[in-house]
């Protein structure tokens, strides 16, 4: 009983006594900093639209008349030259119709001879003369038309290029308007893309960013379609490529398509310091450094764009000092 009085008197004195004062803190010491303020700056955005390498000369070649096919001198890559023969088509009766052409001239020209000497010794009259220059003007262009025809069985490669396809062999039967081969150019890469109509419309002669399996280069708007396809509401835009690009028909394409603008943070890039896994900036506030957890984004020509954690205007300390606490006092230089 005497012992659980003592304990009792002892706890009593315990908490009566009066708590030690709590030592107050360092006083921090004022630090002369360098600061920048917080900029912002108009980037511009694009999106990147699909689309295929394509040469600006292109043609399907058909046949203008018809007969077999007597040769067809086509190879899927085959280089030709402008005006080279690559098909021919045989046509006997062509062939007969111009010798036809050419008899009848042949009697329209004594014809109208006749008539002249018949005219000058007042045998005939001027009516007569004139008739048979009409017939003589008929005949030479039956003439004409018939060498054309002819001419037509001797297809040619319209310009400098490549066979891509040939749907002809010899022997087959060629008829008006038939495909015999496709021919492209290796010269005037276009890049033609699927614009969609979301995408603001751009002047011909403005630079677009394309990626090429080679590599990027910057291209030239030469076409874009003012109506979009009502299935994909996209629109065709084409771009011609420099004529030094590696690149090859038929190739997939990317072009950076400007998609306006956004407003983004910039700071110097040591005014952001990593620590552990966060990032922090020190603010100036009031003359005193308030610590600020920021979220960066890419470094470029030696600023930091700034994702969140920062306003616009405000003053930021470029390079802190090692020793720099949340709340110390500063001396700002810019």
């Amino acid at each position: 009983m005497k012992a659980a009085l003592l304990l009792s008197v002892l706890a009593l004195a315990a908490g009566c006594r009066r708590p030690e004062p709590v030592a107050p803190a360092a006083t921090l010491p004022v630090l002369t900093v360098h600061t920048a303020a917080v900029r912002a700056a108009a980037e511009p955005r694009t999106q990147a639209v699909p689309g295929v390498v394509r040469p600006f000369a292109r043609a399907t070649v058909a046949a203008r008349v018809m007969g077999g096919v007597e040769s067809a001198r086509l190879t899927v890559g085959q280089a030709v030259r402008a005006g080279e023969v690559l098909v021919r088509i045989n046509a006997d009766e062509l062939t007969a119709r111009r010798e036809a052409a050419r008899a009848a001239l042949a009697q329209a020209e004594r014809e109208h001879t006749r008539e002249a000497d018949l005219l000058g010794k007042g045998a005939s009259t001027a009516d007569a003369l004139r008739l048979s220059l009409d017939q003589l003007h008929l005949a030479e262009a039956h003439v004409h038309e018939a060498e054309a025809l002819l001419g037509y069985t001797a297809v040619t490669a319209p310009f400098d290029g490549v066979i891509t396809e040939y749907l002809v062999r010899a022997g087959d039967l060629a008829t008006p308007g038939q495909p015999l081969f496709t021919v492209e150019g290796t010269a005037d890469l276009r890049a033609e893309v699927t614009v969609p109509e979301s995408l603001p419309a751009l002047p011909p002669g403005t630079a677009v960013r394309l990626e090429l399996a080679s590599g990027a280069v910057e291209g030239q708007l030469v076409e874009l379609s003012p109506a979009a396809d009502a299935a994909s509401r996209t629109r065709l835009a084409r771009i011609a490529l420099p004529a030094d690009t590696a690149a090859r028909s038929g190739e997939f394409v990317r072009a950076a398509w400007p998609a306006g603008g956004a407003t983004v943070l910039l700071v110097p890039a040591s005014a952001v310091q990593s620590f552990g896994q966060m990032d922090r900036v020190f603010v100036v506030n009031h003359r005193h450094a308030q610590l600020r957890l920021v979220r960066p984004g890419a470094t470029t020509g030696g600023e930091t764009q700034i994702l969140a954690g920062l306003d616009a205007g405000e003053t930021v300390v470029v390079a802190p000092p090692a020793g720099l606490r949340d709340s110390q006092p500063l001396r700002t230089q810019p």
